[in-house]
């Protein structure tokens, strides 16, 4: 039998308001663990971020007990045996062990229990299933630790019955091997998601849409996505070209900018339909804009005089600059730590856009009518000083396109 360590001293289980809670349900009479993320990241190294806590006690009795510790208590999800803590402004959701009685996807009829293992059971995969006491002593009933340490993401007991209970858990299983897997994925579970790819088609788009972006910036998206596409299911989630190489290059390129992962721009190189986005996928008007403005974008190069550059630049605004270079540079064979490329992506540092000298309320100070006449002296004034490199000066601009009488005014 493989030998758990212990997470005993780390910071995170020491933190005062997590013993708190952990006081508060052993006051009342019942065990608690941290369960899930906190306990894989923890294991894995990495950060530990959100802490949640599995108990045996009821929901009425965590508010009973949060609110005798004068604790910040909120029935967040209490249907589903979720209450959150709260102490000195950090939530722990709290949630009874329970076994699901009926699934509905996302949701599902929830029945109670005190049997730990039952609860580790009804969760999608083994590195998630992990607990952790007060003393930082690991429960692991699925060999979840095991499956860290080979970096294998594997789902509890049946695959299929894992999936069938939410279709989503076929994204997350690719999500959970980009993000924390190693080579191939699970035999079982690849063979589990391309049989069941076609209920992708069945879940709402926003569940895709979040689900999918955290896909796009793990470390292992390029392969993962390869996978994907191999076994059919990416054609589940959007309309896709093999873009892949250069979806590996904006990696790279990101790394040496020292960029965080971009989504938007990593799912707009491999996207058949970049129109069918944000319908398909719910994306916000935020989001929207920017994939119309790549889509809309010049191709962008090094090649560029600086001039051009700066024209483009101005036109198109920062975001959209650096949105329209970093996929360009994908596109290219450039490597990723091209000098004309990474000074083409630092413009908008090197040069703040500039505003126009002259605006329409000046216009009016000197007489002039708001309406179409005042617009289309503006615009002309804007072409030359965009065709003079942003040169002229407020007083440049009024002496060529303002009479001499209306100056002095």
């Amino acid at each position: 039998m493989m030998t758990l360590p212990s997470l005993a001293g780390q910071s995170w289980l020491e933190s005062p308001c997590l013993r708190r809670v952990f006081s508060a349900i052993s006051a009342a009479g019942g065990e608690a663990r941290v369960a899930g993320g906190a306990v894989r990241n923890a294991l894995l190294g990495e950060p530990v971020a959100d802490v949640d806590v599995a108990t045996t006690l009821l929901p009425e009795q965590i508010m009973r007990a949060g609110k005798a510790a004068r604790l910040g208590v909120h029935p967040t999800g209490i249907e589903h045996g979720t209450v959150t803590l709260t102490c000195d402004g950090t939530p722990y959701e709290v949630t009874t062990l329970r076994v699901d009685a009926e699934t509905f996807g996302r949701k599902a009829r929830v029945e109670f229990t005190s049997d730990w293992e039952r609860d580790a059971r009804r969760r999608d995969f083994t590195v998630n299933a992990l607990y952790c006491d007060a003393g930082g002593k690991i429960h692991d009933f699925v060999s979840g630790y095991r499956d860290i340490l080979r970096k294998r993401i594997r789902f509890i007991d049946d695959p299929h019955a894992r999936i069938k209970e939410d279709y989503l858990r076929i994204l997350r299983f690719f999500r959970f091997h980009a993000r924390y897997g190693s080579g191939v994925p699970d035999r079982d579970g690849l063979a589990a998601c391309v049989k069941h790819r076609k209920g992708l088609d069945q879940l709402s788009a926003e569940r895709v849409h979040q689900e999918f972006f955290k896909l796009l910036v793990a470390p292992r998206a390029t392969p993962t996505l390869r996978v994907m596409a191999r076994a059919g299911i990416l054609e589940h989630v959007i309309p896709y070209k093999d873009q892949f190489t250069a979806l590996a290059r904006m990696g790279k390129a990101d790394a040496v900018l020292g960029l965080a992962p971009d989504p938007l721009c990593r799912m707009m190189l491999i996207a058949a339909d970049p129109d069918d986005l944000k319908d398909r996928l719910r994306l916000s008007n935020d989001e929207g804009k920017r994939i119309e403005g790549m889509a809309s974008a010049p191709v962008l190069s090094p090649k560029l005089r600086e001039r051009e550059q700066r024209i483009i630049l101005y036109g198109m605004g920062v975001q959209a600059w650096k949105d329209g270079v970093r996929l360009a540079w994908a596109r290219s064979r450039a490597a990723a730590h091209d000098a004309a490329w990474t000074r083409l992506f630092g413009l908008p540092e090197r040069w703040p856009i500039p505003a126009l000298p002259v605006s329409g309320r000046h216009l009016m100070n000197l007489g002039y009518p708001a309406g179409p006449t005042l617009g289309e002296l503006l615009r002309q004034m804007e072409d030359w000083w965009i065709a003079s490199d942003f040169q002229p000066s407020k007083q440049e601009l009024l002496a060529k396109f303002v009479g001499a009488e209306e100056r002095g005014k």
